[in-house]
């Protein structure tokens, strides 16, 4: 089976069964239990449903005018086409991992969509998952056919590790790259040393599975910002194309992004990217190339596949 990804559309949930279900912001879902506050929560085999965006985009091409959750589905997804997957699939979502567990189901009874429309997609397009690993998804999260990508993210600040500052920018990169299909396994906070900086991202690419370190901090003209410095010292591979790229989208926002030093590069099956100490300015230049960084790193492993583009 190739690998296939999607993006969430819309997570719903209902209070009590028999009722359509209502969108809401965020589900939370617990391991081998379900969706919290779902009325199909349990421990069984349909703890959580799934369906396609497009064929609910079919289904209202046809007069179905019908919105998210009124299936009674609880994630929307566009880009996967689920009853072509066997059961036993494993989905991965900002963390979470479901696993199918059935494909459409038997009505029994017809619903208000049926009873208005003559027909109802759930029954024949939807899916059913148990939750393997909970956690918690939102509109916009990425779903993937296959494990997530590790990632680690290294800040460089003096401040930071004395306890002087509190590290902000670390939370944005890691909802960033979790959303994106990252598992992020590893944070961490060192002083601006050089040598110590080199040292981590060493340790990282040579004796662990990391696939995409990402730095914050250290990329400015202080006399203490070596971050560019303690990469260049390790990578065997630059990727000039990345720094280039971010430094191109930040410049729509200020002329400042100019003095960005800010580099990237590969050491063995790793790729190193440098961003920014600011909590803004780092999702700002992650959000420029992180669409494509996946790719990049699913050629440099050997497992490129459809989902290299969004």
């Amino acid at each position: 089976m190739k690998d296939i990804c999607g993006t969430v559309i819309a997570v719903n949930i209902s209070e009590r069964k028999g009722t359509e279900k209502r969108e809401v912001d965020e589900i939370i879902l617990k391991e081998d239990w379900g969706i919290e506050n779902d009325a199909h929560a349990g421990k069984w085999h349909r703890q959580v449903s799934l369906l396609s965006y497009e064929k609910v985009e079919d289904f209202n091409k046809i007069g179905g005018a019908v919105g998210n959750g009124d299936f009674g589905e609880n994630i929307v997804v566009s880009g996967i086409d689920f009853k072509t997957l066997p059961v036993g699939t494993r989905f991965y979502c900002n963390g979470v991992v479901l696993e199918l567990t059935q494909i459409g189901k038997e009505c029994h009874q017809h619903c208000t969509i049926y009873h208005r429309v003559g027909d109802c997609i759930m029954p024949r397009e939807g899916v059913f998952t148990k939750v393997i690993t909970g956690g918690v998804i939102r509109k916009g999260c990425r779903m993937f056919t296959k494990p997530p990508l590790t990632a680690a993210i290294l800040t460089a600040s003096d401040k930071g590790f004395a306890g002087e500052r509190e590290d902000k920018t670390t939370a944005v990169v890691r909802t960033m790259l979790e959303e994106n299909g990252y598992l992020v396994r590893e944070t961490k906070i060192l002083p601006d040393e050089r040598d110590q900086l080199a040292a981590y991202m060493k340790h990282l690419a040579d004796e662990t599975d990391t696939r995409l370190l990402v730095t914050t901090g250290g990329t400015g003209f202080s006399e203490r910002d070596v971050t560019p410095e303690a990469t260049a010292d390790v990578i065997e591979k630059a990727v000039p194309g990345i720094g280039e790229t971010m430094r191109a989208q930040s410049l729509s926002i200020t002329r400042r992004a100019m003095l960005s030093r800010a580099t990237a590069g590969i050491r063995k099956r790793m790729l190193i990217v440098n961003l920014p100490g600011s909590p803004k300015a780092a999702g700002e230049d992650l959000s420029a190339v992180i669409s494509e960084l996946r790719h990049g790193i699913e050629i440099l492993t050997g497992s490129a596949s459809e989902c290299a583009r969004t």
